[in-house]
């Protein structure tokens, strides 16, 4: 999302490359095709961290910070945590962009907590820091928040599940991300509040780290422990996908109800074919334009960019529910990223 100017030689490039070694960086070579670090062409550099530079919605989020990077006139340098949850990997990217001189870092904290020392150093550097997706603990610690509402979408979908359910006693497995996450916690705490529920009525958790194995592994222990499920939150569509799979082997895909969150091509498209009931989709790509845009007016005057944006959250279904506002998958995969 965030953008950083181009670096004013080879040798810094490769320097630049060599110090974030820690993490998967990006496009540190002169301008391939994904050369985030020569998006844009101006003296301002931006830093884009992620967890991760292999999941489809962060891939999305670069394209978005290097489109943006050009259009402002700023160069954009990326990195990305090993795997989700490499806090160590995201504060030496943090560290060595500082060093660079970076006038901004965009960052998609892997753990919110772990993170904000890094983040102090850097703002006590006169760098601008805006969390993206992910707040940071406290949210105050990153200068602004450009994010979707994670507890609307969980609302959302909980309001349509609730609805679908027409009056039938539910009994609900909820696939969450992992413990302390604040992106997991509130779509998980949004869905209770939606369907009108609370954790004591759940019948199975299950941790799954938003991946389609570890979905599938959740889902299945879930059935051991309840057979009678019949309704299924998941934190991300991947988990959703393989909660499928497992249900699908149980004979039991067409009679449980799943919901889910983010609105990626691949879950939208699983709504579509009816594998998904309804999920909550995001917009990664304007979360990075946005970041990007408001460390190049910082560099430009000196206004920083603070508290919440919400970038939006749309319901996308093709099996509407009375009360629910929703869209459809036509809109959804106009719409959708990865």
């Amino acid at each position: 999302m965030s953008r950083i100017s181009r670096l004013p030689s080879s040798l810094i490039r490769a320097a630049a490359c060599t110090g974030i070694a820690a993490l998967t960086l990006t496009a540190c070579g002169s301008g391939s095709g994904s050369g985030t670090a020569n998006a844009g062409s101006g003296s301002v550099k931006v830093g884009l961290i992620t967890k991760t530079d292999t999941n489809p919605f962060f891939v999305k989020m670069k394209e978005g910070a290097e489109k943006a990077a050009k259009d402002n006139g700023v160069q954009l340098v990326t990195a990305a945590g090993k795997f989700d949850g490499d806090n160590a990997g995201q504060v030496t990217a943090v560290e060595n962009m500082v060093a660079s001189g970076v006038k901004g870092i965009l960052i998609t904290p892997s753990d919110s907590k772990a993170i904000v020392p890094a983040i102090e150093k850097a703002k006590a550097k006169g760098v601008l820091v805006i969390a993206l997706d992910t707040p940071t603990d406290p949210e105050s610690a990153a200068d602004a928040l450009f994010a979707t509402d994670n507890l609307k979408a969980g609302e959302l979908i909980g309001e349509y599940a609730k609805a679908a359910m027409k009056g039938k006693t539910a009994k609900i497995a909820a696939l969450d991300l992992a413990p302390g996450v604040s992106v997991g916690v509130q779509r998980h705490n949004g869905f209770l509040k939606g369907f009108g529920a609370t954790d004591k009525d759940v019948a199975c958790a299950q941790d799954t780290g938003g991946d389609q194995s570890k979905g599938q592994t959740a889902m299945e222990n879930c059935l051991q422990k309840e057979p009678g499920i019949n309704v299924v939150y998941t934190i991300n569509e991947p988990a959703a996908l393989g909660a499928y799979t497992a249900l699908k082997a149980k004979g039991r895909e067409k009679d449980v109800l799943i919901v889910s969150v983010d609105g990626g091509c691949t879950g939208t498209k699983a709504v579509k074919d009816g594998k998904i009931a309804a999920t909550s989709q995001q917009y990664p790509l304007k979360m990075a334009a946005e970041g990007v845009k408001a460390v190049a007016t910082y560099a430009k005057d000196g206004k920083k960019a603070s508290g919440y944006t919400d970038t939006g959250v749309t319901l996308i279904t093709d099996k509407a529910q009375d009360g629910v506002t929703s869209k459809d998958t036509a809109y959804g995969l106009d719409n959708c990223w990865g």
